[in-house]
């Protein structure tokens, strides 16, 4: 039997419920959303469906109303059904899935499983998405059916774009049944999965929320202050920006006080039990409703001033009032900001003699000795640990790897030196000559594994490629500060951008001509795709504004039709070159970076993609082919002779709009709802496997014989595409939508996507189109505006209206 999973139910419809079933949705699954029959209704609603089925709308009104949003695709949420657990209980008979999301009351739980149980179909999987309360007290005295398809699955929040899940086998659960829920998290929901043991809080909160606890704890006794602990454990040491306190804001205080009760009470002979009793104030702050983000108060605030102005206030343990935040410093976190790789970073700080550096070292020291005890007590494997907090916690490392990084015999001797214990599976790694955790040989990762004292390949799923691996393999072709191509297997390169935030300069642009001249010459197809970290990441944030930004100061006109021309002439040489090209795009791909995928024959995206044509933010237009990349992937998206006959300007102003407007797409979904993508583009929900999937479509397009496109002239609106755009000019000018400079930047915009001065559905060819571009681009450089505007992103990170 192939098992598939056509309908799911997700009984419970919060936050997490809701989050879920979106997840769901989006990736193509029917949803039943189920929850209680409200409490409180009157006499005369008891028969009301609309009144029984109140909370369930709500949780579905909540999900949609999210932001940033739960969905991918608000249309998603026409396959979810919602009802009620008492009129809508058989409907689960017809779900493949069945996920409970209900309150972490063991009873409410059981009774609940004791209602399904008596409903749901022969070989239907159930699984619960508690994250404490153990399986076997849930599943205890049910069928020998229902044990064998029952499991722990434990999303983490927000579920959309939190990459973790968790997975608990039961006792008695089917292995076929976990390897299945494991492959379809993988591949159709985009997890990354980690396997759990049935222990309270599974991994990733009981690592977490361990470390939360220490710190506080340790703050207090060390007399830091919130902002100092939150400086420390940012992007210095890997770790978010929101770092410890802005992250348990973002939580909520509430939960991070369950979660710590949970593990202290559940974990009687836990070394750091301690730690999870958290300091006096947190009580105090608890009973006065400083709960984070969600009560507008927690250990940060913001107040308003009477002029509107914005004041980040903090709170102070010891008085428990707000006082103005200051942000501080310390001389190893501003030395770790000028190195480059992480690892470099990590020395800075924990060998920093400073107040902050041999603060972080404390933590650190007492991360490694937690982790290295938990193992096998939480999971089989450290991979299970790293995994967990990179991917639930966004850490850009796990304790393990961190560990790596700053030497593990370096931190184990130096424990040893200030009487801290080290763990004893750690001292006989040593003893038997390993010195790390994680190794890469000949372009495989290999970990330490605790049980049996040897090192075995990291396991990794079927789809994926790694680009850092075959690095590590010496697979790298071609190199430079900017830029590389990489063998990644099967006569098939991936040319991969490394500048910062993968921004565009003229040394890729250099580069990608070099790449196309070597796989002509020595391969089959090319990717366009990296590896880079963050969350979401970025593919590419554009072009290198800065040397735009000195080439307009210093007058130097030529050169910018030159860097140009440059880079349309690689954009369209790779557009009608004789092998395939793939671009594959994830989070971040903004101004040039989205043009370069424009360019490629297809696109397989990541499913969160923030896509978009945005230059008109920083006083210019794309002019690297995109504007009419653009209105070429609207129009071909028609046969032939439907372009010839449609009336083009149903197409021509929702295109001119994505430009004018600077849109970006909150999804791939959205992306190809504006035009971006196309049917014959892809869509990968786990980034994991995206190089991987963009590979495959260029063997594919191999295999099936590839031709190039041939060249061929555009269909463009001309005059009168111009006049109606004025309409919607002054329909934005009117509403305050644009100003009077977006309006004249319009206009041009609009000038060059329908083809200058041409008559509607005249036929031109695209070296018309792009010099159309590069006049327009190098004009708008001479507008003090521009200048203005692009100086404004480069000092603020943000757009200027002016």
């Amino acid at each position: 039997m192939i098992r598939k999973v056509r309908q799911a139910a997700v009984i419970g419809s919060g936050i997490m419920g809701g989050g879920i079933a979106a997840l769901l949705a989006g990736a193509g699954v029917k949803v039943q959303l189920l929850d209680i029959v409200p409490f409180d209704l009157k006499a005369e609603e008891k028969n009301d469906p609309t009144a029984r089925n109140r909370l369930v709308k709500a949780g579905l009104d909540g999900a949609l109303a999210s932001f940033p949003s739960l969905f991918f695709n608000k249309k998603d949420a026409g396959l979810i059904t919602i009802g009620n657990l008492e009129d809508d209980i058989e409907t689960l008979s017809e779900c493949d899935w069945i996920i409970e999301v209900v309150v972490e009351n063991l009873g409410i739980k059981r009774d609940l499983f004791t209602k399904i149980e008596h409903v749901r179909k022969p070989g239907a999987i159930v699984s619960t998405n508690t994250s404490g309360i153990p399986l076997k007290d849930i599943c205890e005295g049910f069928s020998k059916d229902f044990k064998s398809h029952f499991m722990g699955t434990h999303f983490f929040n927000p579920v959309r774009y939190m990459h973790l899940l968790e997975l608990i086998p039961g006792a008695d659960t089917l292995p076929e049944i976990l390897e299945f829920i494991a492959a379809f998290g993988e591949k159709n929901l985009g997890k990354g999965i980690v396997w759990a043991k049935d222990t309270p809080n599974f991994v990733g909160n009981r690592i977490g929320i361990q470390g939360i606890g220490a710190i506080m704890k340790a703050m207090v006794e060390e007399g830091m202050t919130i902002p100092e602990v939150d400086a420390i454990f940012g992007p210095a040491l890997g770790r978010p920006k929101t770092a410890i306190f802005k992250t348990v804001d973002l939580v909520g205080l509430d939960t991070v006080i369950h979660v710590c009760k949970n593990s202290y009470d559940l974990c009687p002979d836990d070394e750091q039990r301690a730690a999870l009793i958290l300091p006096e104030f947190i009580d105090k702050m608890a009973e006065k409703n400083l709960l984070g983000n969600k009560t507008q108060a927690g250990f940060y605030k913001t107040d308003l001033t009477p002029e509107w102005k914005k004041l980040r206030k903090v709170l102070n343990p010891s008085t428990m009032e707000y006082e103005d935040l200051v942000r501080p410093s310390f001389p190893c976190i501003d030395a770790a900001k000028k190195r480059t790789t992480l690892k470099e970073k990590v020395d800075c700080v924990l060998n920093g003699d400073d107040k902050g550096g041999k603060f972080a070292w404390k933590m650190a020291a007492n991360s490694f000795q937690y982790a290295a005890n938990r193992v096998p007590e939480i999971a089989d494997t450290i991979i299970e640990i790293d995994n967990s907090m990179k991917w639930g916690y966004n850490f850009e490392m796990g304790p393990f790897e961190i560990w790596d990084a700053y030497g593990v015999k370096a931190a184990v001797d130096r424990m040893d030196k200030e009487g801290l214990d080290v763990p004893a599976n750690v001292k006989q790694m040593l003893e038997k000559g390993n010195t790390c955790f994680y190794k890469l040989e000949n372009g495989i990762n290999y970990y330490y594994d605790f049980s049996s004292d040897a090192y075995k390949v990291v396991p990794t799923g079927k789809s994926r490629v790694s680009i850092a691996a075959a690095k590590g393999n010496n697979k790298t072709v071609m190199a430079n500060k900017s830029a590389s191509l990489v063998d990644i297997g099967d006569d098939v390169f991936c040319i991969e951008f490394h500048t910062k935030m993968n921004a565009i300069n003229e040394e890729i642009m250099d580069s990608i001509g070099e790449a196309l001249d070597y796989v002509d010459k020595n391969g089959v197809g090319l990717v366009i795709g990296n590896e880079a970290g963050g969350m979401p990441g970025a593919f590419s944030a554009g072009a290198d504004l800065s040397f735009v930004s000195k080439l307009c100061h210093d007058k130097r006109y030529t050169d910018i039709e030159a860097f140009l021309k440059k880079g349309q002439a690689g954009i369209q040489r790779a557009k009608y070159s004789p092998f395939p090209i793939i671009a594959a795009p994830y989070g971040m791909v903004l101004g040039g970076g989205c043009e370069v995928c424009l360019g490629a024959d297809r696109i397989v995206a990541h499913s969160e993609l923030y896509m978009g044509l945005v230059e008109i933010g920083v006083g210019l237009l794309p002019a690297g082919g995109g504007t009419m990349n653009l209105w070429k992937k609207y129009i071909t998206a028609l046969p032939a002779k439907t372009a010839q006959d449609t009336d083009l300007a149903k197409f021509f102003v929702p295109a001119f709009m994505k430009i004018a407007m600077a849109a970006v797409s909150m999804s791939a979904a959205q992306a190809r709802g504006n035009g971006f993508l196309g049917q014959a583009d892809r869509i990968v929900f786990n980034r994991d496997n995206l190089i991987g999937e963009a590979k495959k479509e260029v063997l594919k397009m191999v295999d099936d014989g590839y031709i190039p496109p041939a060249r061929q002239p555009l269909i463009v609106m001309g005059d009168a595409g111009q006049g109606m755009v004025d309409s919607e000019i002054f329909n934005l000018l009117n509403g305050g939508f644009m100003s009077e400079y977006d309006a004249f930047l319009a206009k041009r915009i609009a000038y060059v996507m329908s083809g200058g001065e041409v008559k509607t559905g005249s036929a031109i060819d695209e070296e018309t189109l792009l010099k159309l571009e590069r006049d327009a681009f190098v004009d708008f450089c001479k507008e003090e505006k521009t200048i203005a505007r692009i100086d404004h992103m480069l000092k603020t990170g943000k757009p200027l209206r002016n």
